[in-house]
């Protein structure tokens, strides 16, 4: 019996690519470039060493906010354990950090700043933004492994200035998940994740209970409960898709929030959708009217089961923005943002603006090659305030921020 040598030759099948893609026309989201770029170079080196804190550097940043347009700025340094803000929106690049919350000095890192866990520590700090309303509103961080959220009266302005309340433990010396139960609860989390104020509203992405909780008004107390969820039919349950088939009311992995015209808008990172609701709800388990990034609410496969992303496709959208009429969408592992305008809002819309990518049907962290300056590798994070887009360019251990081109 003879053997026959057999030669595979494997090629990408022309099929997974769209042959018209650089035919598919779209507008530039953000400039060419961002203004400031705060923890890493501009253009870094190929080969770089380990990140140590300074009042420079930033370790996979998850989220960053301007509290007024002129600032003062703050980030989440989320894998050194603290935050780092900024008395006014810093001009230059690497410009180093005035404040730092959650460790002992600037050069110090770990979980709690490896002691107690107290109203001044964070461990693994993701979301933020401005909270509250009035000429000097406050803010509030998603303290994401210590299962709460923190929350400032008065936006901070020195180094460790404690938070004034905080909500998903009932003391500020907790961490425990869902305080130590097997069910969620009206006053407890799981790696909350993201964080918004809008309209009157304090919203929370429970993320590992599946879940967003609504508070109607600024938290007045300690462990205050929501007054109500979504992405469950109550506050017991955190089950995947709410223990059933994916549908227009459940959620696998909550994120970003942000009102965008006056509709509420989640990303559901786990399901690979943004979910659109008209208003913000005020029922428990209500059901979204439109979803972006798929064909319909009970389809979640990243980029629609395809390999090469499209303009109406997204692959773990972590974070959202609303900006005017445009709703600016971190597309996390396709390392892209996208915008989509409100005039196009309906299931399954494809967006008109791009940034990170050449088109919208590539994708490739930093686009394959070494980082520069307008490239992006895993963006967690974005915020807008007025004309400026802040990027948490957490792969690129960085954090942009960009001039809107829309």
């Amino acid at each position: 019996m003879s053997t026959q040598r057999i030669t595979l030759k494997v090629s990408p099948d022309p099929s997974l690519r769209v042959a018209e893609a650089s035919n598919v026309q779209h507008q530039p989201l953000l400039e060419n470039e961002p203004f400031v770029v705060i923890g890493a170079e501009r253009n870094p080196p190929i080969v770089t060493e380990g990140v140590k804190p300074s009042s420079r550097s930033c370790f996979g940043p998850r989220g960053g906010a301007l509290m007024g347009e002129n600032g003062p700025f703050w980030l989440c340094d989320t894998g050194h354990h603290r935050l780092l803000g900024w008395r006014q929106l810093p001009k230059d690049d690497q410009t180093p950090a005035d404040w730092v919350i959650g460790q002992p000095t600037i050069h110090n890192e770990g979980r709690n700043g490896k002691g107690d866990i107290t109203a001044a520590t964070v461990n693994v700090p993701t979301g933020i933004c401005v909270c509250g309303d009035g000429e000097q509103p406050g803010m509030a961080v998603a303290d994401a492994w210590n299962h709460r959220v923190l929350i400032w009266k008065t936006c901070p302005e020195d180094n460790n200035t404690p938070a004034d309340i905080v909500v998903g433990q009932a003391d500020f010396n907790s961490g425990i998940a869902n305080r130590g139960q097997d069910t969620a609860a009206a006053n407890s989390m799981h790696w909350p994740y993201g964080v918004a104020w809008l309209d009157g509203h304090l919203l929370v992405a429970d993320a590992e209970n599946r879940r967003v909780l609504i508070w109607k008004g600024f938290p007045e107390n300690d462990g205050q409960p929501a007054d109500f969820v979504l992405g469950q039919h109550d506050f017991n349950c955190r089950d995947e898709n709410a223990g059933g088939e994916p549908n227009a009311m459940s959620m696998r992995w909550p994120h970003g929030i942000a009102l965008w015209q006056g509709h509420l808008c989640v990303s559901d990172a786990g399901n690979n959708r943004i979910m659109v609701w008209k208003g913000i709800p005020n029922s428990n388990g209500a059901a979204c009217e439109f979803v972006l990034g798929q064909k319909q609410s009970d389809l979640v496969d990243h980029n629609q089961s395809l390999y090469w992303p499209r303009a109406n496709s997204l692959n773990m959208p972590y974070a959202i923005a609303a900006a005017n009429e445009w709703l600016l969408v971190a597309d996390t592992a396709n390392s892209r943002l996208l915008g989509w305008h409100i005039d196009d809002l309906a299931t399954d819309a494809a967006a008109r603006a791009l940034t990170g990518q050449l088109n919208f049907h590539q994708k490739g962290d930093n686009r394959w090659r070494p980082p520069v300056a307008d490239s992006l590798c895993w963006p967690y994070g974005i915020q807008a305030c007025g004309n400026v887009v802040v990027v948490a360019d957490s792969g690129n251990n960085r954090v942009s921020l960009w001039k809107l081109a829309v």
